[in-house]
C-alpha cells in the first residue's frame, strides 16, 4: 500500500524525492520505494522524520511493535500532578519560556493564564522572538460550552470566564505571530504546548479543570502519547474561527 503520509509531507514541504534521497545519501530508488509503500531501516526513518520534521511512527505508523510504542510512550512522562493547582507556578512560566518555535494552548476559558501578567509578558517576547503564538478559546455563545459550565455547577459563569479571558488578552490581539481562535469543540482535556512538551489537564465531569489531574509529558522518539496530543490540538485548530 502507497505510503500517502509520505507522500503528503513531500508535497507540503516542496522536497522531491530525489532531493530527499540526497540529503539522506540514498539512492533515489529506495525513496520512490518507501514512497510505494515498503518500510525503511530504522536509521533511514529516523533520518528522514528528522529531515521532514514530522513523527516517525505517523509515517511508519506499523513500524514499531506494540511493546516498543509503549515503552517509549511511558518515558514520555515527566510528571503527574494530581490538580492543576498543585503545579508550580514558576512552572507555567518556564514551561512557556523555553519554547523556540510553537506555542499552542487549548482551552475553554483558561482564565488563570489570562489573568497572569508574567505569562502575558512571555507570550509577547516569544511571539517578537519569532516563535508561533497559538491560542484556542472556546466560543462563549456555543453550547458546548454552556453545556461544560452545567456540568461544572456554575452554569453561566463559563461564558464569562471566557469573555474575561477575552478582554485581558487584549494586549497580545495585535502581536504578529500571537493567533486567537474560538473553537465549539467538547474538550476532555486542556492542552498547553512548548514545542516538544505539553502539560495535558485532563477534565473530569463535576468538576472543575483546577481540581483535575495534570500530565507534563516531553516527547520521545517512537512514543506516542505527545504525537496524539499534538494532533487533536492541530484538528481543533483547523475547525476554529479566528477571534474578531
Amino acid at each position: 500500500m502507497p505510503n500517502d503520509r509520505l507522500r503528503t509531507a513531500l508535497l507540503e514541504r516542496g522536497i522531491t524525492p530525489g532531493q530527499l534521497a540526497e540529503a539522506l545519501g540514498v539512492d533515489p530508488k529506495s525513496v520512490e520505494r518507501w514512497i510505494g509503500g515498503r518500510i525503511p531501516y530504522r536509521r533511514h526513518r529516523y533520518a528522514v522524520a528528522a529531515q521532514l520534521e514530522v513523527d516517525e511512527t505517523y509515517l511508519w505508523p506499523d513500524a514499531l511493535s506494540r511493546d516498543q510504542v509503549a515503552n517509549a510512550s511511558e518515558s514520555e512522562i515527566i510528571n503527574i500532578y494530581p490538580h492543576r493547582w498543585a503545579v508550580p507556578s514558576d512552572l507555567w512560566r518556564a514551561f512557556f519560556d523555553n519554547a523556540e518555535r510553537d506555542i499552542g494552548i487549548l482551552v475553554y476559558g483558561g482564565l488563570f493564564l489570562a489573568e497572569n501578567a508574567g505569562i502575558q509578558r512571555v507570550l509577547r517576547a516569544k511571539a517578537e522572538a519569532g516563535t508561533t503564538v497559538r491560542i484556542l478559546l472556546g466560543d462563549p455563545d456555543c453550547e458546548t460550552v454552556a453545556q461544560r459550565g452545567a456540568d461544572e455547577g456554575i452554569d453561566a459563569t463559563m461564558a464569562a470566564k471566557i469573555r474575561n479571558a477575552i478582554v485581558l488578552y487584549k494586549p497580545l490581539r495585535n502581536i504578529d505571530g500571537i493567533e486567537f481562535r474560538l473553537h465549539t469543540t467538547t474538550l476532555y482535556n486542556s492542552i498547553y504546548r512548548a514545542d516538544d512538551q505539553l502539560l495535558v489537564n485532563t477534565h473530569i465531569y463535576n468538576f472543575p479543570a483546577s481540581q483535575a489531574p495534570v500530565l507534563h509529558l516531553r516527547y520521545v522518539a517512537g512514543g506516542s502519547m505527545v504525537t496524539t496530543y499534538l494532533e487533536s490540538l492541530d484538528s481543533v485548530w483547523r475547525d476554529a474561527v479566528p477571534l474578531s
